[in-house]
């Protein structure tokens, strides 16, 4: 049976930095119950609590499940109270440009002198080696770095870009990763160590097999809008009633369906399509056909039509058609959640999914602060030493 207790409720997790490649890392940390302490500087805040097209709503997300504590670290006594609280913290994200700890004396080797089992996850541009480190480097420079904004778009177009932070959540994922090994790691050695999360890289994780296929075959992967070039039959295809339906049967035993939902089951004995390499070398003729006799459908009697013979198929949704859909309502993958300011905000929910142990959104993003005098007294600061600290501006 289920708990409601986090798998990761036993770990307490300081997050410094701000806007995306951080902030995502432990958002997904706080999303699996880890106690996550949110430093933010004093009357400032993460620019993240200001974004959100409409109205800035998404710091609700990015900061749910996180406790906010101001602290100015700029000021030596806002790094003295940061050293305290990492004295007692398992793992302490950050995402400024590399140096910048080291500034203030606060270099991952400074703080694991204080706390050796402490890891510390570095999110940055290029990483903390080699000549571009010390470059700013956002998301989008990553992108287009890492090989992905080459690939995006059509072809007789320059490159685009998915309307989302990709970079930024690619290397804030595998921050997440590099900390949760690290922590295995710790179980038997009993020490931290550094998690060097670079966005270029992050992306060029997901690159595929591009950078053998050229160094092998000369070949440099271009941009083809909506397939994948010879991977077919695999794309988005016309209804009778102006929608676009995404249908997938490049593998063999799927064509085989697709055929027979054709009411053609002869094309997959075809030598033109009866192999993956054959479909791939008349993929453009192929997707011709395909669209011809998607055409004769309403997007809705297609879905139905290609579900009855197993063939992959789905509309391009939008937000409007995620609430809707009982797939979407049947597993809460989007669910409201009690704000300052909204009864009823609606977020995506937690993901994965764990049977023993699942991950819940236990509050939004909080106010700016909010917590400062709970985390503080915690570790030992009186009511007269936060007293004091307000009025030094370091809190």
């Amino acid at each position: 049976m289920s708990v409601t207790v986090g798998a990761l409720s036993h770990l307490r997790v300081l997050e410094l930095g701000q806007l995306i490649a951080g902030p995502f890392c432990g958002q997904l940390l706080g999303d699996m119950g880890a106690d996550v302490i949110k430093i933010e500087a004093p009357g400032v805040g993460d620019p993240m609590r200001s974004w959100g097209q409409g109205k800035p709503v998404w710091w609700s997300v990015i900061g749910r499940n996180k406790r906010s504590v101001t602290l100015d670290l700029r000021k030596p006594e806002g790094r003295e109270v940061l050293r305290r609280l990492a004295a007692e913290a398992d793992i302490l994200i950050e995402n400024f440009r590399p140096g910048t700890l080291e500034k203030w004396e606060l270099a991952p080797e400074a703080l694991q002198a204080l706390n050796p089992r402490l890891i510390v996850v570095r999110v940055s541009g290029f990483g903390q080696t080699g000549p571009y480190a010390k470059r700013a480097g956002y998301g989008s420079i990553g992108e287009a770095m890492g090989g992905m904004r080459y690939l995006a778009g059509e072809p007789d177009r320059p490159p685009s870009r998915v309307g989302l932070s990709i970079g930024d959540a690619l290397a804030a994922t595998f921050a997440c990763l590099g900390a949760l090994t690290a922590l295995e790691s710790r179980h038997r050695s009993g020490r931290g160590q550094v998690v060097d999360s670079a966005i270029y890289e992050a992306v060029l994780a997901m690159m595929e097999s591009t950078v053998p296929e050229y160094t092998e075959a000369g070949v440099i992967r271009e941009r083809t809008g909506a397939i994948l070039p010879k991977i077919a039959p695999s794309n988005v295809y016309p209804t009778a009633d102006g929608e676009m339906v995404l249908i997938g049967a490049n593998q063999d035993s799927v064509f085989a369906r697709l055929a027979e939902a054709m009411g053609e089951p002869e094309l997959a004995s075809d030598p033109r399509y009866a192999s993956h390499g054959a479909r791939g070398n008349h993929q453009g003729e192929l997707d011709a056909r395909i669209a011809e006799w998607t055409h004769g459908f309403s997007a809705d009697a297609l879905l139905v039509h290609c579900e009855a013979h197993g063939v992959p198929a789905g509309r391009i949704y939008r937000v409007p058609d995620m609430l809707k859909d009982p797939q979407f309502q049947a597993r809460q993958s989007i669910v409201p959640v009690a704000d300052e300011t909204y009864a009823a905000l609606q977020m995506q929910n937690v993901f994965p999914r764990l049977s023993q142990t699942p991950g819940r959104i236990r509050w939004p993003g909080p106010a700016l602060g909010a917590h400062t005098d709970e985390v503080l007294e915690a570790h030992g600061f009186d009511a007269a030493a936060r007293a004091a600290l307000r009025a030094g501006g370091v809190i």
